[in-house]
């Protein structure tokens, strides 16, 4: 199966709520007009692409069609998803090894599935991954990692739970360096409740890579649930503030009928969405591709 039909049944949920409902409106519209376009801003509004995002596109769409004489509904459709296709920045992620990848994000959003599934994608490009399992607040996380260290092939640096993330990720570097691996993936807690505590330790592992290889790499891979619409573009924003986010990789899509999130973090924030996880298997974490992603959707 290619990934745009892998990626179309993943978003059927999105394509279901959204996208019929998109496909009925012009369907049954007569004429393009105010009234119709004031209910696809709706539309948009309700499947989590966001208020200001929502407010922009129309206005461009707007202008499109008043500068063309756009009046077929096909033509408006094209409109819109030409103009939804350039909110999304189109750099992916660019390795250049040695490469330390820190993956921050709040508890529950699927950051250790995902970084096990980036690592077998690396592995796959045969990439040597190493893991740090900095995580050590939340209970068993370690050993979730290890787990997934195990079924893709990989090394997994761990300490007792409650131990300092920094020196977690200082062994990880200094045995990466030893067994020349070509990409560090460091797993961090996401307590919420301590926001302060957390953005802290998050600068701290900045400042640990720096100084302990100044050569490498590094990228902030921040990872967020589809499934909680707004809230996860406020969670982007938070980290934005603290650290320089990299790239996203929004999970869970195939788990909302809300996948306009995606152009919501893209248009407002304008951060690049590098991997996209439409489903539970270890090979379901795929390289976005905004106008495949735009396509399926509509």
């Amino acid at each position: 199966m290619g990934f745009f039909d892998k990626l179309k049944i993943g978003l059927s949920k999105t394509r279901n709520n959204f996208t019929e409902k998109i496909d009925n409106l012009f369907k049954f519209a007569k004429k393009i007009d105010e009234e119709t376009l004031e209910e696809l801003e709706e539309l948009l509004i309700m499947a989590d692409v966001g208020v200001e995002v929502t407010q922009r596109l129309m206005e461009r769409l707007r202008e499109r069609i008043k500068d063309e004489n756009l009046k077929e509904a096909d033509e408006v459709k094209k409109a819109l998803k030409d103009e939804m296709k350039q909110f999304f920045p189109k750099t992916r992620m660019d390795l250049k090894p040695p490469s330390i990848i820190l993956v921050v994000g709040v508890n529950g959003v699927g950051k250790t599935t995902s970084i096990g599934k980036l690592a077998h994608l690396l592995k796959q490009q045969d990439y040597k991954v190493i893991l740090a399992a900095g995580d050590t607040f939340r209970a068993a996380a370690a050993e979730q990692l290890e787990i997934w260290g195990q079924r893709v092939g990989v090394d997994v640096i761990k300490h007792q739970e409650g131990s300092d993330p920094a020196s977690v990720l200082f062994d990880t570097l200094q045995a990466g360096k030893a067994r020349k691996a070509d990409v560090i993936i460091c797993d961090t807690a996401g307590r919420l409740h301590t926001k302060k505590n957390l953005m802290e330790e998050l600068k701290k592992l900045y400042r640990v890579c720096q100084k302990e290889y100044p050569e490498a790499q590094i990228i902030s891979l921040l990872v967020i649930d589809a499934t909680t619409g707004q809230n996860a573009l406020n969670q982007a924003k938070l980290f934005k503030e603290t650290v320089e986010i990299s790239g996203v990789v929004i999970t869970k899509l195939d788990g909302t009928a809300k996948g306009g999130i995606a152009i919501a973090v893209a248009g407002q924030l304008d951060i690049p969405i590098w991997f996209i996880g439409i489903g539970e298997s270890i090979n379901d974490l795929h390289e976005f591709d905004s106008d495949v992603f735009v396509d399926a959707i509509l």
